[in-house]
């Protein structure tokens, strides 16, 4: 395992996507792994094994059985088609391992955990550009992470 190990914040919302486009594109190359870390925040109203993984997040999830609805049911997750077919063509056409790692809890602290638990060299996340009353009334996930997160981090606009 020589390459890097790129986290990708997403919950397959329009500017994830885009921060999984510009890291497909920009930032991933032969050898290494694109982690893609999820955070799903309503598990408190699921039950069943992805309790188990409350503290340290989900195993590294394989591409091919995070694209198994019957695999993703388990970790209560639903990747859409096209974050799903934006991976397969990163992994096909760039060599590129790529894996799910899925957490539960409060995103802004789980995804800078993310950055230890995996360990992951570099995260990409996206931006909604909230307006500066937005962002101070309901918290940026993307400004929390970049002054917390002990690795760089890219955050990517929507529109780019």
């Amino acid at each position: 395992m020589g390459g890097r190990n790129i986290g990708v914040a997403v919950d397959f919302s329009s500017c994830s996507k885009a921060a999984l486009r510009w890291a497909s594109t920009n930032l991933a190359r032969s050898g290494d792994q694109l982690v893609l870390i999820h955070v799903n925040n309503s598990y408190q109203n699921e039950q069943g094994a992805m309790h188990l993984w409350e503290q340290s997040g989900s195993p590294l999830i394989p591409l091919v059985e995070f694209s198994d609805p019957h695999v993703t049911k388990k970790y209560g997750l639903s990747p859409d088609k096209e974050t799903l077919e934006i991976l397969a063509q990163v992994a096909h056409q760039s060599g590129v391992e790529v894996f799910g790692k899925i957490l539960y809890g409060d995103p802004t602290k789980k995804v800078c955990e993310a950055v230890d638990l995996v360990p992951l060299s570099c995260l990409v996340i996206g931006s909604r550009g909230l307006s500066t009353l937005k962002r101070a009334l309901m918290g940026s996930v993307s400004t929390y992470v970049v002054n917390h997160a002990a690795c760089p981090v890219t955050v990517v606009k929507e529109n780019m």
